[in-house]
């Protein structure tokens, strides 16, 4: 077996609110800069009772990232300031370069009872801070599925395992983002490609995602791996194991970070939010 990576740091996701009063677990985010780097935040929206999340997140302006949603169950419908609307549904992703800036608005909302989703927010480097805004959105049924091996299941939505490429690409630092289920007690290992940060977010069952401990984390467990070795081994507990797993180059660059916006200096959130009031936060194209 090639050398495992270890895990650096494992912890529960932590309850809060967002929006306009959306009651989500949030899994890490600007508390832990720059563990994750290029990865800035990660909330998890899985919610039974609809007043947890029907205020959902009005309009609101984003620049210097790009938000990914995808979804569970039910639905999210979009609006924003490029003429955009439409929905991401359950097992499609959403994949927006917000740039220069964007502004737009989100709304969960169930289907058959049932809504579920994460938002994963990425930095953009930066010389890429102020480039024009853009989506990419993706139906579940256009999400290769891949089973390597027996009890084995990745959907992979961006990067490339084997000669299977996810369908989110051209995507600054070449990130990639599995979801990933495992059978009760299958093994998986994964490369790691050079220098890039690792993670996972278990969303169902257990797993040891370090096989140095004999731990199993349980479901809303954020993982970091360390940057020594080149491979992930997970093994799946007696129920099974379901989490995302992404990985992408660091930036290393500086990060200010005020609500949705996120650039490298104090002066350039300044300015953005100074934009924002007087109704110039738009970039003409």
């Amino acid at each position: 077996m090639p050398p495992a990576k270890a895990v650096a740091r494992a912890f529960p996701a932590r309850e809060t609110v967002e929006g306009a009063g959306v009651r989500l677990h949030r899994a890490f985010g600007y508390d832990h800069l720059p563990l994750f780097d290029p990865f800035l935040m990660l909330d998890d929206f899985r919610a039974e009772d609809p007043a947890d999340y029907l205020a959902g997140f009005p309009w609101h302006p984003h620049r210097g990232i790009e938000t990914v949603n995808y979804m569970l169950d039910g639905r999210v419908e979009h609006r924003d300031s490029l003429g955009h609307s439409g929905s991401v549904e359950a097992g499609g992703v959403q994949w927006m370069t917000a740039g220069s800036g964007i502004i737009h608005q989100e709304m969960p909302k169930p289907v058959d009872g049932r809504m579920g989703g994460f938002q994963l927010w990425v930095n953009l480097p930066r010389s890429h801070k102020m480039i024009d805004p853009r989506y990419q959105e993706v139906p579940g049924n256009e999400i290769p599925i891949i089973s390597p091996q027996r009890g084995v299941r990745i959907r992979v939505i961006s990067g490339t395992i084997g000669e299977v490429t996810g369908p989110v690409q051209d995507i600054v630092g070449f990130p990639e983002f599995l979801d990933v289920t495992l059978g009760p007690d299958v093994p998986f290992s994964h490369e790691v490609r050079a220098e890039h940060t690792a993670a996972a977010y278990v969303i169902g069952g257990s797993g040891n995602f370090d096989l140095r401990q004999d731990r199993e984390l349980p479901n809303l467990t954020m993982v970091l791996f360390g940057q020594e070795g080149r491979w992930v081994h997970i093994i799946a507990g007696n129920r099974g194991a379901r989490f995302l797993y992404f990985s992408g180059k660091p930036l290393k660059d500086p990060v200010a970070w005020r609500g949705p916006i996120v650039m490298n200096t104090k002066e350039e959130i300044r300015e953005a939010f100074e934009e924002y009031r007087k109704g110039t936060f738009l970039r003409k194209r």
